[in-house]
């Protein structure tokens, strides 16, 4: 069974949710077998994923990045939710959310994964729990990384 990551962008201009889960959706769907996903949940690309993980029918873990994450959240009823539908929930020891905290998280979800889906425009970034870190660091452990940048897709 392949397990798959994800990284993405958080904050999605209005319409590119819906861009992103039907892309999201497709590449999935092109897996043979059973679907297993692996996510920080974040807000926008890890949610989206993890909601389209379930949709096809797979199971799906999470990798928090501290003690404190639920309360960085937009939407806490969404992210209980989809908190409540993982096989598997781990947390960092990390007692506050932070840009430490969200690359060790990656990191680790890296560790658990034979691929990544990457919801990102592509641009580089400084900070270091930045999507184009995340897939830098992908890239550098030989994981095959997805991107997905649907036409019409923004960032809020």
């Amino acid at each position: 069974m392949p397990r798959i990551g994800v990284t993405g962008h958080v904050r999605l201009a209005a319409g590119t949710a819906e861009l992103v889960y039907a892309e999201l959706t497709a590449t999935l769907s092109a897996h043979d077998g059973p679907l297993h996903g692996v996510t920080c949940l974040a807000d926008g690309a890890d949610q989206l994923f993890a909601h389209a993980v379930a949709a096809l029918g797979g199971t799906f873990e999470v990798v928090l990045p501290a003690a404190d994450y639920r309360g960085v959240v937009d939407d806490r009823q969404a992210f209980d939710d989809l908190l409540g539908k993982a096989v598997r929930v781990d947390y960092l020891p990390y007692a506050e959310s932070g840009p430490d905290a969200y690359f060790a998280a990656s990191e680790e979800l890296l560790r658990r994964v034979d691929q990544l889906v990457a919801v990102w425009d592509g641009a580089p970034s400084e900070v270091v729990s930045s999507t184009a870190h995340v897939v830098e660091a992908a890239r550098a452990l030989g994981l095959p990384v997805t991107v997905i940048w649907p036409a019409g897709a923004r960032r809020s």
